[in-house]
């Protein structure tokens, strides 16, 4: 592969379903990764069933999309055997490739489905060329780096491996405190194995100390009146730095979150896609879009961060006050239709609003407009002044089409 080709990078999108699958498509993802209903590390993602693994791929492949399956858990022998089985089932689907992080289940593929290509997942701690250079050298097509990675290592990396192989990295979602997610205070903590896709996230919840010769004596460590969050990471964000993350040579930037909502997935996507696609128009004279970086605020994150792009972080890159979201606006409806001649958009309500509100609509193509609200009818024709019934109809008049799958949202107003 001619390096040129790797200034063209992948946007990577999860799909916790069928419908977030689309959403990340139509919203501008080139490829999606999706869990199937067992080898998954996410297992509080719906996933997807056989058939909609092959209707997923078929939805993908009309639009010139991928879609790569994750199997990525520590698997323990009983999970071989059922692994095998698993991929004779899936191998007929269309996929482009499996996400693995196990040698075993790595030499199974390419037994049983050599057709396949495999993608190593981070889980497999990928932090140098020679690592990186041996997967290739056994067959695998891609590597997903570890997020304990910087710029210069990357860049380093792409020097010192073959130009065939493909580099994958997290560029923006939930960040671990254990190196790139191989954490065992889930296992201890509360019986749920995160390395087998059940994490019950211990990191986010709150610590005291305790004495061994004064049991019950719990002794908090300060950073607030509620306690002290020592493993809440920031979340990752690497908006402002598409530039650097295409020069360093990666072939794909990786958005993480298939457990979060589709109103997440359409924004982050189309976000990055609008950051690559201007700095791929005029390289030399890119400069990061703040208003982009607000498109990411308007979704449930925690404070951001860029993580180990730009070095070893230090104390900053947690969060000791709170392990909360930020929820500053809320999802409150999905466009899907338009009438042109009376300009009304059909909306299915997700949440409430009412007559005389500020919504925006996120549009697909990336753009959002405001609209206030000063007509509205259910979906009988009678007017309303307040939506409250999540799923129902709603007709708005809007000052400007509203494009299918558009999704409208309201900045949270707390004493209304």
């Amino acid at each position: 592969m001619d390096r040129e080709i790797l200034k063209r990078p992948e946007l990577l999108a999860p799909a916790g379903n069928l419908e977030k699958l689309k959403i990340a498509i139509e919203y501008g993802a080139d490829a999606v990764y999706i869990g199937g209903e067992e080898f998954s590390l996410r297992v509080a993602a719906d996933n997807f069933t056989t058939d909609e693994i092959k209707r997923g791929v078929e939805f993908a492949k009309e639009r010139g999309k991928k879609v790569y399956l994750t199997a990525n858990i520590i698997p323990h022998n009983k999970d071989i055997d059922e692994y095998e089985r698993f991929l004779r089932e899936i191998r007929g689907t269309g996929i482009d490739a499996v996400i693995l992080s196990d040698l075993g289940m790595f030499e199974v593929t390419h037994e049983v489905a050599p057709e396949l290509d495999i993608h190593v997942s981070t889980q497999a701690n990928n932090v140098n060329y020679r690592s990186a250079q041996k997967w290739h050298d056994m067959g695998a097509k891609r590597v997903i780096l570890a997020r304990e990675m910087s710029f210069d290592e990357i860049s380093e990396i792409r020097r010192r491996t073959s130009p065939s192989l493909e580099l994958e990295a997290f560029v923006h979602g939930a960040m671990c405190i254990s190196y790139s997610g191989r954490c065992l205070l889930s296992n201890y903590m509360a019986g749920r194995d995160g390395n087998g896709g059940a994490c019950a996230h211990p990191c986010r919840w709150k610590y005291y100390l305790m004495e061994e010769k004064r049991p019950g004596e719990y002794m908090p460590v300060y950073e607030n009146e509620r306690g002290t969050f020592i493993y809440n990471s920031k979340d990752l964000c690497m908006i402002d730095h598409i530039d650097r993350l295409i020069e360093c040579g990666l072939t794909s930037l990786k958005i993480e979150g298939r457990v979060k909502s589709e109103f997440y997935v359409a924004t982050v996507v189309a976000a990055y896609r609008r950051a690559i696609d201007a700095y791929l128009e005029n390289p030399k004279e890119w400069k990061p879009e703040p208003t982009l970086r607000e498109e990411l605020k308007k979704v449930s994150h925690r404070d951001y961060t860029t993580g180990f792009y730009f070095g070893r972080p230090g104390g900053s890159e947690q969060n000791y006050a709170s392990s909360s979201y930020i929820r500053e606006y809320e999802m409150v409806g999905r466009a899907e239709d338009f009438d042109e001649e009376r300009k009304m958009a059909r909306i299915v309500q997700k949440n409430r609003f009412f007559k005389g509100d500020e919504v925006e609509f996120l549009c697909t193509d990336g753009t959002f407009f405001t609209q206030k609200i000063e007509y509205m009818t259910d979906e009988m024709g009678e007017e309303i002044t307040v939506a409250n019934h999540p799923q129902s109809i709603v007709y708005i008049r809007t000052d400007a089409k509203v494009p299918k799958d558009s999704f409208m949202r309201k900045k949270k107003e707390v004493n209304k």
